[in-house]
């Protein structure tokens, strides 16, 4: 009889803390095309070209939220062909982006954590560029610090 009373007092303690138990939630899912213009400083042999192109850009944005966070987290794969306006060269673009944001609800916090990997393939040697980038935003109150602890544009 013991045994069944335990049993029943776990079973319980178990379905009221599920109960409270934020669950993550897919926001969006879509894929999107925008026209792009960038400097490339690799290309045209190192004097660097204006690249334009259209970049295609699949996003997904997930959110759990219980009594006291909103979390979201997103991620998107960027990926386009563009075009150098002076040698006419054609760049492939890869990359994902990453990141979180996390919002204290009883008080007037967030932060948020962003990381950017990009790569531009051009033909031959020495045109690719390597893009990183993370960076990091803090609010409490009115105050708003904004940290950059890695950004990077490294020709290949």
């Amino acid at each position: 009889m013991k045994r069944i009373l335990m049993l029943l007092a776990l079973s319980a303690t178990a379905v009221i803390a599920t109960a409270t138990v934020a669950h993550a939630q897919s926001v969006t899912n879509t894929t999107s095309s925008y026209g792009y213009a960038g400097w490339v400083p690799c290309a045209n042999g190192g004097a660097g070209e204006l690249v334009t192109g259209t970049i295609d850009m699949h996003d997904m944005v997930t959110s759990t939220v219980n009594e006291s966070v909103d979390a979201w987290q997103f991620m998107s794969a960027p990926r386009g062909s563009l075009v150098g306006r002076i040698t006419g060269d054609t760049y492939r673009l890869t990359g994902v982006e990453r990141g979180t944001y996390v919002e204290i609800l009883q008080g007037d916090r967030y932060a948020a954590t962003y990381v950017h990997r990009y790569q531009l393939i051009g033909p031959g040697t020495g045109n690719n560029a390597v893009v990183r980038e993370t960076t990091h935003i803090t609010r409490e109150g009115d105050e708003v610090i904004v940290r950059h602890d890695d950004f990077a544009i490294e020709c290949a």
